[in-house]
């Protein structure tokens, strides 16, 4: 992925005219749908980046899908058929960025952060999944592209900030308060981003995030060197990225041979890039493992390891999706820190949450397993070029997250390790954890999150916590009823996960 052609740096190009050049108020669309004219793909412009040389960017004024451009981005109307008003424009630091006020807004402005989007060279800007939620209720966000893909969640913290630097040129307006919000890697980019600018922020909502940053990396190394070391296959770990690459195909080879010991089991029909899964004793101790990094004992956890086993990862596409993250294939950081930030040399492995269930087993597995050092540290400040930033635990903040207990990708323990280090540092009670009962990345229902949202903006204003589950308590983790307090209990909300007891209708609160 080409880097910027300068440092990491607030530049805001607002000054007099130069807003005019890099965004507009977005009122067109409103005019042309009033007109009855339809949508044309070539009325949206992509730019080529003059900060991130190769890079394209997407027009923010028209939808895109990341392949094709669909519709026009402009206004909505809230509850009262009042429409909002709209800005897009390309900022200086090469992000694009939508900015959306209600027609009652309460002051109060949502900074929302996308996920990882691969490394391609197209950027783009979308809204949040409650935009509708936000304009009915009157809340303004804004949303940055970032200037880069990759998983460079310290890009996505800086251009972030830009953005909220430039509300009020780009408006005209003033917040009184902000709150910061993300999904996945943006997730990661919340926790970094209200540590790197403590007193912008009065609260945030992450959700399906990385908040435990490196340590992501860490679970998709614990999942493939045990289940190398449980079938006896010999992998390396290449500790830089053009190594990383070149081991691919060596890795999809030696991860296939590792599938009948594991029972799993390719799909001839579908050129084995679809799998299904039966585990064997040597796949059941495997999938314990893997459930004891990814949260503990839980229910559901069968049913996602079903789902996450189900297809590949690009472009590892010929083995299950966990064995596609391994890090080795990847500099450990998909080449966006100067080495490695994994490393397992002091982690002991485990099949239970049970102290000594199975001791001589997990020695036998700790010895066999590839122990791989540290050989990169994070940004101290989260902003540092060619680092991930660090990630604390200490924001001061309130901190409302939602997550799914069966997301194999960035699993539930990412809130769990977040939430253990805010107890550290004396601020355990300034993070609530809600857990949902759903098996795919950030599949949840508008419901689950307008209402953790609600009650974010409850806890800001009345001082007083909402309700959680306590998710560092492996006995109230392992009950059957787990998740079930905050899943939208809507028949089909969450079909993949099942589960052998299912919630009361009651449940939710």
């Amino acid at each position: 992925m080409p880097a910027r052609s300068h440092p990491r740096r607030l530049i805001l190009a607002i000054a007099t005219g130069s807003l005019m050049l890099l965004g507009s108020f977005a009122g067109w669309s409103r005019a042309a749908q009033a007109a009855g004219m339809a949508f044309s793909p070539s009325s949206c412009v992509t730019t080529p980046s003059a900060m991130v040389p190769g890079v394209q960017i997407a027009d923010p004024a028209c939808e895109f899908t990341g392949a094709a451009y669909v519709a026009p981005f402009g206004p909505i109307a809230n509850g009262s058929g009042q429409l909002s008003h709209v800005w897009t424009g390309i900022a200086a630091d090469g992000g694009a960025y939508r900015v959306e006020v209600p027609p009652n807004w309460n002051g109060t402005l949502v900074m929302f952060a996308h996920g990882y989007r691969g490394n391609g060279t197209e950027v783009w800007v979308d809204e949040p999944q409650l935009r509708q939620y936000f304009v009915d209720n009157g809340f303004a966000w804004a949303a940055s592209s970032y200037a880069m893909n990759g998983y460079d969640p310290g890009d996505g913290v800086v251009d972030t900030h830009d953005l909220l630097k430039a509300f009020p040129s780009i408006t005209r307006l003033r917040a009184r308060q902000v709150i910061m919000s993300g999904l996945s890697m943006g997730g990661e980019i919340t926790t970094a981003e209200i540590e790197a600018y403590k007193g912008d922020f009065v609260g945030a909502m992450p959700y399906c995030g990385v908040l435990a940053g490196n340590n992501l990396f860490n679970y998709f190394l614990g999942a493939n060197v045990t289940a190398a070391a449980l079938t006896g296959t010999t992998i390396s770990y290449p500790t830089t990225l053009a190594a990383g690459q070149a081991y691919a195909p060596a890795y999809q080879a030696a991860a296939e041979s590792e599938l009948p010991a594991l029972g799993i089991t390719p799909n001839p029909a579908t050129g084995g890039q679809t799998f299904s899964t039966n585990l064997t004793s040597t796949g059941t101790l495997w999938a314990d493992t893997v459930e004891q990094l990814s949260g503990g004992t839980r229910p559901g956890f069968t049913s996602a390891l079903d789902y996450w086993n189900s297809f590949g990862f690009p472009p590892l596409t010929q083995v299950p999706f966990l064995f596609g993250l391994y890090p080795g294939t990847s500099g450990g950081t998909l080449g966006f820190a100067n080495g490695s930030v994994v490393g397992n040399e002091h982690t002991f492995y485990t099949f239970s949450d049970q102290p000594l269930f199975d001791l001589p087993q997990e020695i036998a597995l700790n010895r066999a397993v590839l122990r791989v050092p540290v050989t990169a540290t994070s940004s101290a400040d989260a902003l540092s070029p060619a680092e991930l930033p660090a990630i604390h635990g200490n924001p001061g903040i309130p901190v409302l997250s939602v997550h799914g207990i069966g997301d194999l990708f960035v699993p539930f323990s990412m809130d769990q390790q977040y939430d253990a280090m805010m107890v550290v540092h004396g601020q355990g009670r300034l993070f609530v954890g809600r857990a949902i009962r759903e098996v795919t990345h950030c599949g949840y229902t508008t419901s689950e999150l307008s209402s953790a949202f609600s009650a974010l903006v409850s806890w800001i204003h009345t001082g007083k916590r909402p309700a959680g589950d306590n998710i560092l308590d492996p006995r109230a983790v392992s009950s059957p009823l787990f998740g079930c307090r905050f899943t939208d209990q809507t028949p089909g909300a969450h079909p993949e996960f099942q589960a052998p007891v299912s919630c009361p209708a009651s449940s939710k609160s």
